[in-house]
């Protein structure tokens, strides 16, 4: 009888080594949450669109597919390109804490190099600081908390609170549709969601 166990562990390995990957290498973050935001694109949409060149492009999009979390949906030229949605929920602080590795935190993390104030909030405050900053950014956006409150919460400045919120403003919007009705109610979702 096949071992069905060590299957599921070995797909299970490979998806955390696969986000891992994305979380330590913002060019990769930045492509995958670009497919994952523009589906489905071509070679030639990410080239202008990230600037890459051809070369870089598809080295870049062979490593996703072979992280198995880009796929190609056509065998037709030009090709298109799908990222594969991402939810992983890890604990944190022996077991204490567990957060959320979601499409969001990835283009957060993809947006490091482009932004220096997210790639300072991630020096200081780590992986888990940052899926935290984007849960009080989502929070925000929807009028339920301030900066202020996230600075109390978390313990840190208020202007650094505020420089974070601001910076994970551009990721809210693309990733969440924030809506504010008549009666003042807001409502979110996440773009994308299967």
């Amino acid at each position: 009888m096949p071992d069905d166990t060590r299957h599921v562990n070995g797909a299970t390995a490979r998806d955390l080594l696969s986000v891992a990957t994305l979380l330590e290498d913002p060019q990769l973050a930045g492509l995958y949450a670009y497919l994952y935001r523009e589906e489905p694109v071509t070679v030639r949409e990410v080239m202008n669109a990230l600037d890459f060149s051809r070369e870089t492009t598809q080295t870049l999009l062979s490593r996703l597919e072979e992280m198995g979390t880009v796929e190609t949906l056509t065998d037709d030229e030009p090709q298109k390109y799908r990222a594969a949605s991402i939810e992983l929920s890890l604990s944190a602080d022996q077991g204490d804490r567990t957060y959320t590795v979601t499409p969001a935190l990835i283009d957060a993390v993809g947006r490091r190099t482009a932004d220096g104030d997210i790639d300072t909030y991630i020096d200081r405050h780590g992986l888990a600081g940052l899926a935290t900053a984007l849960i009080y950014a989502v929070d925000r956006e929807q009028s339920r908390v301030t900066h202020r409150l996230m600075a109390r919460n978390l313990d840190i400045a208020p202007l650094e609170a505020e420089i974070i919120l601001q910076a994970l403003r551009p990721v809210v919007h693309d990733h969440f549709e924030i809506e504010v009705t008549d009666s003042g109610d807001v409502f979110e979702s996440e773009s994308n969601a299967p």
